[in-house]
């Protein structure tokens, strides 16, 4: 565990929105195309920003790329949120990207769970101690699958440096029984976006991750608040409003997750380029022309006014 300044436990219990990694027709990272991204999340109250995250397709970049989203998308955030950058794969890349974070501007880290087949949970405690040693910044952890069990899960937020878990599986009872577990100093997050928000802090969890902030931080904003004040009313009918948007990011077993937001970005105006394999791109037809509708009636078409 670790204390955090006050600026960053705010943050790491509100809104972490995961960044696209803009790519070009030569299908190379464009960093600089996240501007009015940020600056629309910065101006909405977005708590956190997220670079090689999942919806940022971390697995999807090479390390010279994802060495790069690193070292220059915290200029363009600017200290306006906190900067989180999300580090993984083998041991020494993980290493790597964790000991440059804090001199690229990051405030925290993000560490993704191993996705190697043979993963002993005693394995990832020690994959997590390298990388938050190496890293001398506060943690989350990224947790997608949580069969490594609870004493594991403890033993991960007992080591230095881990301030919170990214709770990205939909077992909201196991959730509930790791936050009893570890106690008060972890805040865990709801790591499955704003539509698993409500059950998730109903047991306990504070905050959610986000990949809408790329294209509508507003609505996200705005459930954040609704959930702080207990009014689950309003944020469920938020989430509602989106139920299109996520059901389309959910198609061919999560294949269109980042296909549908880069893909609706760049019907907004914003050129953030394709998605790469093994990701779904482009959309289907059909899905294409919901997602052009939606957009549609949200006014949010290039050439149309803002929602």
């Amino acid at each position: 565990m670790t204390a955090l300044p006050e600026r960053a436990r705010k943050a790491l219990s509100g809104i972490s929105g995961i960044l696209v990694t803009p790519l070009d027709a030569s299908d190379t990272p464009q960093p600089q195309r996240l501007k009015p991204i940020i600056d629309r999340c910065a101006q909405a109250g977005v708590d956190g920003l997220t670079i090689n995250g999942n919806t940022s397709e971390f697995y999807g970049l090479t390390m010279a790329e994802a060495e790069r989203m690193q070292a220059e998308v915290p200029a363009l955030i600017g200290g306006r949120t906190l900067t989180i950058a999300g580090v993984g794969r083998s041991i020494k890349d993980a290493v790597h990207l964790a000991s440059r974070a804090k001199a690229d501007g990051c405030d925290a880290i993000m560490i993704h769970q191993p996705p190697d087949p043979f993963v002993a949970p005693r394995g990832v405690v020690e994959y997590v101690r390298r990388v938050a040693d190496a890293a001398g910044l506060p943690v989350v952890l990224y947790l997608r699958n949580d069969s490594i069990g609870l004493p594991a899960i403890e033993q991960l937020c007992r080591i230095p440096g881990v301030a919170g878990v990214k709770w990205a599986t939909p077992n909201v009872m196991t959730l509930a029984k790791a936050i009893h577990r570890v106690g008060p100093d972890i805040n865990f997050v709801c790591g499955l976006a704003e539509p698993w928000a409500p059950p998730m802090t109903a047991v306990g969890a504070k905050g959610f991750t986000s990949g809408l902030i790329n294209l509508l931080p507003e609505r996200s904003v705005t459930i954040r608040d609704a959930l702080a004040r207990g009014d689950y009313a309003t944020a469920n009918s938020t989430i509602a409003g989106i139920e299109t948007f996520e059901a389309l990011r959910a198609e061919e077993q999560n294949g269109t997750n980042v296909s549908v937001v880069k893909s609706a970005l760049t019907l907004t105006g914003i050129d953030v380029g394709h998605a790469r394999p093994p990701a779904a791109w482009p959309l289907a037809p059909e899905s294409a022309a919901k997602l052009e509708a939606l957009l549609k009636e949200w006014g949010m078409m290039a050439g149309a006014a803002a929602a």
